[in-house]
């Protein structure tokens, strides 16, 4: 199983455990599911006994109790357990490249519209960068109510003169709504103390990656990956990190995912190619997959924010 999956997996018994008449209530129209936070067990955990407690009419440790009782044994889901005062966490088996490729390589999203003139841009940027999140959900509201977006401050001045479109975006909205963004000129350092930077570098070194390799004599063939567990466990979560940034009309909590996704994969591409005598093998086509996987979801990530994607940099 996936990650993704889980919030389905969660829903699902909850409905069950409701029209059986272990619980009370009304099952909620959202799961959530997130990386386990201190104190908790395995890799994932769920706060949804809290959200239906009141209305099943029992403390969220006993729903909890329920729910991990009907999640135990369903396959892709080694244990659930309980722990602090209801949250249900979830240890699932070693995730499976081939199965995080396959969820997340998509079709990169058609390039956006320029973003116009500096007054109202904060608005604009923001407003079209969740309608083209909300589309990853199936949700095709173009209009929706985006948060307030705090305009730019009047001393930065016509910053896209400055800094250029791409950096300005991700100013913008690499920082939730209400904040005023930041603009200096870190963002045209190219270099890893800049966020922007490393973001785009990463997305460039998996198309050099590809590049260097198909010189080589080969070219990627999905397969297990046993020494790229932080890139592994980024991708896996790149459905969750979309589904919460739609949700919340977020579209920072999506800039915060593609810089953790760009990090890990700038660590992973040092053993994607053979080494000095080294043969391509079946393992270096794998991990070559799994880079160009990564590349895929950066670009297209970029791409819901409104920023270019270069294949150099």
């Amino acid at each position: 199983m996936n990650p993704a999956d889980l919030p389905r997996t969660v829903a699902h018994a909850v409905r069950c455990a409701v029209e059986d008449g272990e619980l009370g209530g009304v099952p909620p129209e959202r799961v959530v599911v997130e990386r386990t936070r201190p104190g908790g067990v395995g890799e994932y955990a769920s706060p949804v006994a809290f959200q239906i407690a009141k209305g099943a009419r029992m403390r969220p440790a006993d729903v909890a109790a329920v729910l991990a009782r009907r999640l135990d044994g369903v396959p892709g889901i080694e244990r659930v357990e309980v722990t602090g005062p209801g949250f249900v966490n979830f240890v699932l088996p070693a995730l499976s490249a081939p199965r995080i490729i396959a969820s997340v390589a998509a079709p990169r999203p058609a390039p956006p519209a320029p973003v116009g003139g500096t007054p109202g841009l904060r608005e604009r940027a923001v407003r079209e960068a969740v309608v083209r999140i909300l589309h990853t959900q199936g949700r095709r509201d173009d209009a929706p109510a985006p948060p307030t977006a705090a305009p730019l401050a009047g001393r930065d001045g016509d910053v896209l003169a400055r800094y250029g479109a791409d950096a300005v975006l991700w100013a913008v909205l690499a920082v939730p709504a209400r904040e005023t963004p930041e603009f200096s000129d870190r963002l045209l350092v190219q270099g890893e103390d800049s966020e922007f930077f490393r973001v785009r570098y990463a997305h460039a070194r998996s198309r050099a990656l590809l590049r260097n390799a198909r010189d080589l004599g080969f070219g990627p063939a999905a397969g297990e990956v046993d020494d790229a567990p932080a890139l592994l466990r980024v991708l896996a979560d790149h459905p969750l990190a979309l589904e919460a940034a739609a949700h919340h009309r977020a579209p920072e909590r999506l800039a915060r995912h593609l810089v953790e996704l760009a990090d890990a994969l700038l660590d992973f591409q040092y053993r994607v190619l053979p080494q000095g005598d080294e043969k391509p093998s079946a393992a270096h086509r794998a991990r070559l997959a799994l880079a160009e996987a990564a590349g895929t979801v950066l670009a297209g990530g970029l791409a819901l924010l409104g920023i270019d994607a270069p294949e150099r940099l």
